[in-house]
């Protein structure tokens, strides 16, 4: 929302989501943190539209962890929404984001000029539309996770992107390895996006972790996070044909330079070295699965 407000991406409905602080909280919030959000936010976006590009939006994504994740009204005013998007988060998460929804117009309209078919249905723990679903669901538990996500009209033959960022990481390497395994054996045409940490091992990785810890976050999966060949490794491992992995650096580097020079200009990047450091500990990875040769 910070990020937003300041002019690095634009972002009309993280307003209905997140207050905005009253006052700016240094150094929690600082510049390289902010344009590794940008980086982040940028990078995912590029593959998402490429999948949907592919498809020709005939397709569905299935945002795991979503959060208050706003990426469904932006598709809808890009017009690229696939067939159908659906979103999945704990109960109590879910609850807060429909609360918003219902009582926020400029979410609950797009639902509806979206919607057609049969009644809308909308309750305390979950929202299904004919274009936009939200599930509430525990990611650790693919068995329950399927079945909410077909009452909520899951079609596994068609083209999947399933997307989850800074998702697996809390849960135990066996969990994370379930949930890939299911997402490759019901799909047979999907991709899969993972952000998350990566270079975990070194000292400043290290640092990351014990930070997180006194905040009582644990990264219950960070064994995976060594680095960009045991990020791959783990999709290869759980099913999937094909997988790629990029720190997020290399995807600073990869973004339109004139935006890149736009930002970098909206306030004064003091500690580049930390940025770079903090850019080398995140990482973009990609799987697919492609039996139609798409």
């Amino acid at each position: 929302r910070f990020a937003v407000s300041v002019g690095y991406w634009e972002d009309p409905y993280i307003q209905y989501f997140v207050r905005q602080a009253k006052e700016r909280k240094a150094p929690e919030i600082n510049r390289g943190k902010l344009a590794c959000y940008y980086a982040r936010v940028h990078g995912v976006s590029y593959l998402i539209k490429a999948f949907l590009q592919k498809t020709e939006c005939n397709c569905q994504i299935v945002n795991l962890g979503a959060g208050m994740d706003t990426l469904f009204w932006r598709l809808k005013d890009e017009n690229l929404l696939p067939r159908k998007y659906f979103e999945v988060d704990f109960p109590m998460i879910v609850a807060r984001k429909i609360h918003n929804i219902k009582s926020k117009p400029p979410l609950s309209k797009p639902i509806m000029e979206s919607h057609s078919g049969d009644s809308l249905l909308i309750d305390s723990h979950s929202l299904d539309s004919s274009r936009y679903s939200i599930v509430g669901a525990d990611l650790r538990f693919s068995s329950d996770l399927e079945e909410k996500l077909k009452k909520h009209n899951l079609d596994t033959h068609l083209p999947t992107l399933l997307v989850a960022e800074c998702v697996l990481v809390y849960m135990t390497p066996q969990q994370s390895a379930d949930l890939l395994k299911w997402a490759a054996r019901t799909f047979p045409v999907a991709m899969f996006i993972n952000y998350e940490q990566v270079n975990m091992t070194d000292r400043f990785g290290q640092v990351m972790i014990e930070n997180l810890q006194r905040r009582q976050c644990n990264l219950a999966g960070v064994e995976v996070c060594r680095s960009l060949d045991s990020q791959r490794e783990r999709l290869l491992l759980n099913g999937w044909e094909t997988a790629r992995a990029i720190d997020m650096m290399k995807v600073y580097s990869f973004l339109p330079q004139a935006d890149v020079k736009r930002i970098e200009g909206l306030e004064f990047l003091d500690e580049k070295e930390l940025f770079e450091q903090l850019m080398q500990h995140y990482c973009i990875c990609w799987a697919s699965k492609d039996s139609s040769n798409l």
